[in-house]
């Protein structure tokens, strides 16, 4: 099996986090593969902080990537965004060093294994290609009803 851990700009890390979840996952499969995407603190960071809501409908907004029309407010119902206190990049802050002190270890782990693959980078369109070669190294392709 692949296993994709990583310091990812959505809502939530990879898997596994900790040391604790990695032995865990030991005890129903053995990985072949884990892939590490090394993104820098303050571009996390920045990502995170842009995360803004719509309370009400749980509408979620990124200032960066898919920001509403009018700056501030909810594109269909005019009202008022917010931004949750963990979004706050004090908290964000928080949240990446707490992260990257429990996933040191994992990484060593998988690293001590030779089965990590580490790629780094700010952009999805740079670092895909370099996993997308790593993976179709790895996995056979899939034969359509016409090729068999």
């Amino acid at each position: 099996p692949l296993l994709h851990s990583h310091f990812c700009a959505g809502a939530c890390p990879g898997f596994p986090r900790t040391l604790g979840q990695a032995r865990a996952l030991d005890g129903i499969c053995e990985l072949d593969l884990v892939i590490s995407l090394n993104i820098p603190f303050e571009t996390l960071k920045d990502r995170l902080s842009a995360r803004w809501v719509h309370p009400a409908s749980g509408r979620v907004y990124n200032m960066d990537f898919n920001p509403p029309h009018t700056q501030g407010v909810d594109d269909l119902t005019g009202e008022p965004l917010v931004q949750r206190e963990d979004d706050r990049p004090e908290a964000v802050a928080a949240r990446l060093r707490k992260y990257k002190d429990a996933a040191k270890p994992v990484i060593e782990l998988y690293k001590s294994r030779g089965i990590l693959h580490s790629f780094s980078g700010t952009e999805t369109n740079k670092i895909w290609p370099y996993v997308y070669t790593l993976l179709s190294s790895r996995i056979p392709p899939i034969l359509s009803e016409e090729e068999h």
